[in-house]
Parts: structure tokens; sequence; C-alpha cells
């Protein structure tokens, strides 16, 4: 849950400062980069970091070789992701790579669902609930991708 609510706050803030005339910020379109952005931020850094990492590891389904590393380039791509996502120029690339990194991801979060793993203490998201989350994370990086 909580990436979506980075995604939520993070656009709302951005879009407040656009209002108050950050012109940069002035509109949705800019709004929701920034707000995906500061979601993927918050998710690569989970995958360095303590039990998330070691959780995000154990997710990874088994036939795939070295989980660890897979979670690290994830993290990477995520954050590499996250910078394309602010440069005007190259956020709808961004923006689109990100997209189908999420799609390459989602057979992790199906196979840590069925497995009934944790993350960080806490049971994974339920697979009808992450399945909602992924289709509104997926549909933000395409309306980057092929917005105004």
């Amino acid at each position: 849950m909580a990436p979506l609510i980075a995604l939520i706050v993070g656009t709302a803030l951005a879009r407040l400062a656009g209002l108050a005339g950050i012109s940069a910020l002035d509109g949705w379109h800019p709004a929701l980069r920034v707000g995906l952005a500061v979601m993927f931020t918050l998710t690569a850094v989970a995958h360095f970091v303590g039990q998330r990492r070691a959780g995000l590891i154990a997710m990874v389904p088994p036939r795939l070789p070295r989980p660890d590393l897979l979670v690290a380039v994830t993290g990477v791509l995520e954050l590499v992701g996250a910078v394309g996502l602010l440069v005007p120029a190259t956020a709808r690339v961004a923006a689109a790579g990100l997209g189908l990194l999420m799609l390459a991801m989602f057979p992790a979060n199906v196979s840590a669902a069925r497995r009934e793993l944790t993350l960080a203490g806490h049971p994974v998201t339920p697979l009808a609930q992450r399945t909602v989350l992924q289709i509104v994370f997926v549909a933000t990086a395409a309306a980057i991708s092929f917005g105004p």
C-alpha cells in the first residue's frame, strides 16, 4: 500500500506546487511524473535495505538464478527510471521502460502471493489486490508515456 500512497501523495503535492506557481509542475502530466518518481524511489530503496531486501529476494521465483542480483538490478533500474521521469526529455521513455519492468516483475508478485510469503514481517499483498495495484501503476506509466 505504501507505493500507492507515495504515488498519490507525490502527485498531489506536485500538482499543488504547480497550482502555486511552479510552472514546471503546472498540469497533471508533470505531477504524475513526480508522483511515479517518488513511488519508484521508495520501492527502489527497499531493494537495498535490510528486511525488505531479504523479503524481495525471497519473492523471486525459485526457478530464476541469483535472486540477490536480480533484486539489485531491478532496484537500480527503478532508480534510473525515477530520475528519467523527472527529466522532460526522457520522461516518456523512462515511463515506458518502468511500465515494462513492472510487467516483467509481476510474476514475482504472483509467486510470492501463492507461496504466502512475508515482506518485512507482513504478508505480501494478496494477489487480487496486487493485480489492481499493478494495473494502476502500469496505467500511470502508460499515461505518462502516451500522454500530452
